[in-house]
């Protein structure tokens, strides 16, 4: 914006130039109003731009200010979030690190588990072994007291306990071992088993009947007649003298001939002394077979009725009842010795051999 000029003061005494309008004298008055209002509202713009530079003046401090504010607040919010990022760095390294430590320590867990779950296989099998092992030993054991006793008692209670066991442990590999349980117990239910104790009364009477038996070279003893013996001795003379030695003679004329089939000849050709070790010989066989029924040797003493059937036959008179009765009680010994073997469990054996096996 231009300022005017000044308007210099008019002199009245100056000389006027010649020539000059006479009209100069009436336009400075319209001029003074027009630089007064100019120089007012010069005043006032001035005045108007002051105000405003002090409005701006202070919004621009208030600007500031609160810039200044913004920028602390700024600077305290960034050094708060530094120090928040650095606790959260520090947070993420120890987080790390106690992730670290927890998969180290579930991986010592894991192993710890996998540890146990062998150790527990491992015991499962152990006591499954041992179990097997138990069972087979408890029923070899029960075999041997049955051969010993002849008796099976021991062995079905043996396996009755085995099945007991067998049935408390849910194992499907000993499900066979239980089946052959239940068959050998049926086998050993239904087989019939020898009386021993009639055995060895006979066997004992046979043994005292060895003594009375009449050996196939025995001298028969001449009986007197039936009308002789039932006469009675009332004749005392010559005659009845003569009658009782006529007696003797013919009995002793008989008795020095024989006549016998003998299907041995060295039965005949025995002497007295051969005859009693004939006989003790023959008890001999029958103790023997005796003492083999009673150790449960059923083949020994089999074997010692036979070589004894076969001494009876060759040695002793076959035509005498007592032999017949002998021989008799000798067949029906030896017939009953056939089912004298105990049932054996080979079933179960077979089972736990399987079993023991881990097939």
């Amino acid at each position: 914006m231009t300022t005017p000029e000044p308007l210099e003061p008019h002199n009245a005494g100056s000389a006027e130039p010649a020539g000059s309008v006479v009209s100069a004298p009436s336009a400075v008055p319209d001029a003074a109003p027009a630089s007064r209002a100019l120089v007012l509202a010069l005043g006032v713009a001035a005045l108007l731009a002051l105000l405003l530079n002090v409005l701006l003046w202070e919004r621009l401090s208030t600007l500031q200010d609160q810039l200044a504010r913004q920028t602390a607040e700024a600077g305290a919010n960034a050094a708060e979030a530094r120090m928040l990022a650095r606790q959260t760095q520090e947070q993420e390294r120890e987080l790390a690190a106690r992730q670290a430590v927890m998969e180290a320590r579930l991986g010592e867990v894991a192993l710890q588990r996998s540890q146990l779950e062998e150790l527990m296989q491992s015991l499962s099998r152990s006591r499954d072994e041992n179990l097997v092992v138990d069972i087979e030993s408890a029923i070899r054991l029960a075999q041997q007291q049955a051969q010993l006793t002849g008796s099976v008692e021991p062995l079905l209670a043996a396996l009755r306990t085995a099945e007991q066991r067998v049935q408390r442990v849910p194992q499907a590999r000993l499900v066979p071992l239980q089946r052959a349980l239940a068959r050998d117990m049926a086998r050993i239910k239904a087989t019939p088993l020898t009386d021993t104790p009639t055995l060895l009364a006979r066997l004992d009477e046979l043994v005292r009947l060895a003594d009375e038996l009449p050996l196939a070279n025995a001298v028969a003893v001449a009986k007197a007649p039936a009308d002789t013996a039932a006469k009675p001795r009332s004749d005392t003379g010559l005659t009845a003298w003569w009658q009782r030695s006529l007696q003797l003679v013919l009995d002793e004329v008989r008795g020095l001939v024989r006549v016998n089939r003998i299907d041995h000849p060295e039965a005949v050709l025995l002497t007295p002394e051969q005859s009693f070790f004939v006989r003790e010989n023959l008890k001999l066989l029958l103790l023997n077979a005796r003492l083999g029924l009673l150790a449960r040797q059923p083949d020994a003493a089999r074997a010692d009725l036979l070589k004894a059937a076969t001494a009876m036959d060759k040695y002793f008179d076959a035509n005498s009842r007592r032999l017949r009765a002998a021989a008799g009680l000798l067949q029906q010994t030896r017939e009953q010795m056939k089912t004298l073997e105990l049932p054996r469990v080979d079933d179960t054996l077979a089972a736990l051999t399987t079993a023991a096996a881990g097939r």
